[in-house]
């Protein structure tokens, strides 16, 4: 048990540090100009140090980690871009704990959709966000709106309308704004995310 809590507690730390980082870039004005080395680097670390945890526990459900704990695991994974492979392998377990009632169907929702947004597919709850042509905040690409609607009140997640108002409000309160050269800034995504193995 102690083990375990010492687990717990690791994985908690990895998360604060995470988020520690990602307020002092706030502060800076960093976080929003491309993807921040240091906070890529951590972001790896993290990663790393998290699927060791996962080979030998398996998925850190809050049965064996804690609610606390699991919540932050959830979070180093989505956080994980730099490893395609290990989002999508958490992905598969995560869905296989969420069908046992043994993990939040809200997280699976929210890391299935990054992974399709990343690999240039439709997302299918509309959980991720990005700047649009009208230099609004708005969904990232998703499949049909009704079906969205449907899938997000079967986990639980508030209306899509109500989502976009919340993170309009979020990058307002956090000075967050488009990006000068929008296509620029999406070609250097791409080829970001050719070079990590997202798309070919």
């Amino acid at each position: 048990m102690k083990r375990l809590n010492d687990t717990a507690k690791f994985i908690i730390e990895m998360r604060d540090a995470d988020l520690a980082l990602r307020e002092m870039l706030v502060e800076t004005g960093e976080l929003f100009d491309g993807y921040n080395a240091e906070m890529e680097a951590l972001h790896i670390r993290n990663a790393e140090a998290l699927e060791s945890i996962i080979n030998e526990i398996g998925y850190p459900t809050a049965d064996k980690v804690g609610e606390a704990a699991s919540d932050a695991a959830w979070l180093i994974i989505q956080h994980a871009i730099s490893r395609p492979d290990f989002m999508r392998k958490c992905a598969q377990m995560l869905e296989k704990a969420v069908a046992e009632n043994r993990a939040d169907a809200k997280q699976l929702a929210y890391l299935t959709d990054r992974i399709a947004v990343f690999e240039g597919r439709p997302q299918l709850y509309g959980t991720q966000f990005d700047w649009d042509e009208s230099g609004e905040m708005s969904p990232s690409p998703f499949d049909d709106i009704q079906k969205v609607e449907r899938r997000r009140k079967a986990v639980g997640l508030n209306s899509l309308a109500e989502q976009t108002s919340l993170m309009r409000a979020s990058a307002a309160a956090e000075h967050e704004f488009p990006p000068a050269g929008l296509a620029e800034r999406r070609q250097q995504s791409d080829e970001w995310k050719r070079r990590i193995g997202w798309i070919e």
